[in-house]
């Protein structure tokens, strides 16, 4: 039976760095989220982009679209949105009433107007503010002065109303409205990341000033203290481009580890054996952002992607490797 989010396969020939001496290799992924797609690909690598989306973005955005007419919520998770819920006001409209019955009429609507508001905030708490929902950011858009109305008065709860990112102008409601507000948003969305990157990256390097012994960098050092289950919070540069490789001599078994970046795999095409002379190929290798996460899982350790788009993130990849921690205890490495 296919598991609900779906299942991946690769299955091919990989090269082991001499020609005739391919290994069959076959790897099932159960993806972490649904993965709303079908792909088949006979090709000379393998196809993982999709993948990659899954596990580039983790925040979850909330987005509630509102008008005195109605009001739509819904979940951004990367690249995936979910339409959770659509509520209606019941707040008339313009009124042809004159006098002391226009002044009465507007009383109404405005106290009606007042109590959807009401409502808008309940729902977005029960949304919003689930166990399971660690939200980024809140962000509210609409036609007219209805949003700005909604979020001075200061309806939503304390913990959503700091988390408000943008306030945004669009043209429609509903669904609509809200494909239409995340795409306003995009350059929004991607500043509130660059935004929590800096702050990460200027946090480690306050700690590397003030506390060193709080912080470690270098991939040496950092498996090791991962291992050792002292790490909180791993940083990875996005620009990581390493990969650990196993050699094997073919003629004495001997067996070589190097870090080799894949624009210098090249130059061990011919790698020779130290023992014996004769010709190594590649018998296993293994992505060093996997193997990281991987103990970082193991230990509970949190794990944040840093793009090299602001200057703190390039620091992050050209001083320290690509690889930095700020540690749970005090540690002299």
């Amino acid at each position: 039976q296919v598991p609900k989010t779906g299942l991946v396969l690769f299955c091919g020939y990989v090269s082991r760095g001499v020609p005739g001496n391919e290994k069959l290799e076959v790897h099932i992924v159960i993806p972490p989220e649904p993965l709303n797609i079908y792909l088949y690909r006979c090709d000379s690598r393998f196809h993982v982009e999709p993948l990659k989306q899954l596990l580039m973005e983790h925040d979850f955005y909330g987005i509630i679209v509102i008008d005195r007419q109605e009001a739509t919520f819904a979940i951004l998770k990367g690249r995936r949105l979910e339409i959770v819920e659509h509520i209606t006001s019941g707040v008339p409209g313009k009124h042809d009433a004159g006098g002391q019955s226009q002044r009465r009429f507007e009383r109404i609507i405005e106290q009606m107007a007042h109590e959807f508001y009401k409502r808008v905030a309940e729902y977005a708490k029960k949304i919003f503010l689930q166990n399971d929902l660690n939200l980024s950011g809140l962000i509210i858009g609409g036609p007219g002065p209805t949003k700005y109305e909604f979020v001075k008065g200061n309806y939503l709860h304390y913990q959503l109303q700091s988390k408000i990112v943008g306030i945004v102008d669009i043209g429609y409601t509903g669904e609509a409205g809200v494909h239409e507000l995340i795409k306003r948003s995009r350059k929004l969305l991607e500043n509130v990341r660059y935004v929590k990157e800096k702050q990460l990256m200027q946090k480690f390097l306050e700690l590397l000033v003030r506390d060193s012994e709080m912080v470690t960098y270098g991939i040496r050092e950092i498996k090791m203290l991962l291992e050792q289950g002292a790490v909180d919070l791993l940083l990875i540069s996005t620009d990581l481009d390493l990969e650990k490789i196993e050699f094997t001599c073919q003629n004495c078994m001997y067996k070589e580890h190097l870090l080799i970046s894949s624009k210098e795999e090249y130059k061990f095409t011919n790698k020779t054996c130290p023992k014996c002379s004769s010709l190594m190929t590649i018998s296993e290798r293994k992505n060093l952002i996997d193997e990281l996460i991987e103990l970082a899982e193991k230990t509970g350790a949190k794990v944040e992607l840093i793009s090299t788009e602001t200057e703190e993130g390039e620091e992050l990849r050209r001083a320290f490797g690509g690889v930095a921690a700020i540690l749970r205890y005090r540690v002299n490495v």
